[in-house]
């Protein structure tokens, strides 16, 4: 097991209260696997994979809990400088927009050689080249001159070019992808996945993919994780997500998936919105947007059940005669 993340818990103290934004997650990554965890936003997909990153730290606004296990080691019991060995070197992750990630003022080549050069003993001139061959990987034409290009002088898709070569440059063992393609048209959006898919298979990289995309997911994902207010409700395969979701959420979701052989007048929508964080209904999270609510959904919070040795979150599989874990 390369990642296990158990319990995990990160709060975020405001005037009006705690945000609970990851509330008891529970879920693994092995090598080579491609995870992906989705969910509307304000799931927490965002905040989890923060939270691994170590990029949120415990303090008087902020507070992470419970176990990140990488490699048989709990990174949250890592210092700040361990952490920082560890990322863009072990873990790396590519943020939603490249634009904002990427610093206005430094040319590509340095921002990727300057990864180089912090995790390894290199010289200046062999980070270069490395990093030439990154970009040349990522099927950027002329890197030799593309090194020396500002940000803003690349396309949109270029720019998440380099941050996927500046992520791998390192050979990391995870690559934590949060929303790799949502600013990018569906043409660019296809290159990029059939890239991390060919890249995942030449480097052995795992990879934990955030995105609300369920067409991104079945193109590239072997798990999915399902989540809703900071919260997991359901888990397993991508065939057994598509083929047959439990979780009335999962169900929505799928739904939601314009279809191009079945005409409809309106595509479905989930009803109502993701509850206010610092109003959370009583029991179930989805109890008021849930078409299968009932009294007991409304009074009590569910934990999770086993239904065909799957994990859920739904009293439906209490009464259904599902073994509570």
């Amino acid at each position: 097991m390369l990642l296990e993340v158990r319990n995990l818990k990160t709060q975020f103290k405001t005037k009006e209260g705690a945000v609970n934004a990851v509330n008891g997650v529970n879920f693994n990554v092995d090598k080579g696997e491609v995870v992906a965890v989705v969910g509307e936003s304000g799931s927490g997909k965002s905040v989890t994979s923060l939270s691994i990153m170590g990029l949120i730290e415990s303090g008087a606004s902020e507070s992470v809990e419970g176990e990140i296990i990488f490699k048989g080691e709990n990174l949250l019991k890592k210092s700040k400088k361990e952490m920082q060995n560890i990322r863009g070197n072990e873990i790396s992750m590519i943020f939603q927009e490249p634009m904002t990630s990427l610093n206005p003022v430094f040319t590509i080549g340095r921002q990727i050689t300057e990864v180089i050069i912090r995790h390894e003993d290199i010289s200046k001139k062999d980070a270069e080249k490395r990093a030439i061959e990154m970009l040349e990987l990522v099927g950027i034409p002329s890197p030799e001159k593309r090194i020396k290009d500002y940000p803003h002088q690349m396309s949109g898709g270029m720019r998440q070019r380099v941050m996927i070569a500046m992520a791998l440059v390192c050979n990391p063992e995870l690559l934590i992808a949060d929303e790799p393609t949502t600013a990018l048209d569906v043409t660019i959006q296809a290159q990029i996945l059939d890239l991390m898919l060919k890249l995942k298979e030449k480097l052995g990289t795992a990879i934990l993919l955030i995105t609300h995309d369920l067409g991104v997911v079945a193109e590239i994902a072997d798990r999915v994780v399902v989540m809703y207010c900071g919260k997991i409700v359901e888990d397993g395969t991508v065939e057994e997500i598509f083929e047959k979701p439990l979780h009335p959420y999962t169900e929505g979701l799928l739904k939601s998936i314009p279809k191009i052989d079945e005409q409809c007048e309106k595509l479905f929508m989930i009803p109502g919105m993701v509850p206010n964080p610092l109003e959370m209904p009583k029991g179930c999270a989805f109890s008021t947007r849930c078409n299968k609510c009932n009294q007991m959904c409304i009074n009590n919070e569910p934990p999770i059940f086993i239904e065909d040795e799957r994990n859920v979150r739904c009293f439906l599989y209490d009464k259904n005669g599902g073994s509570e874990m």
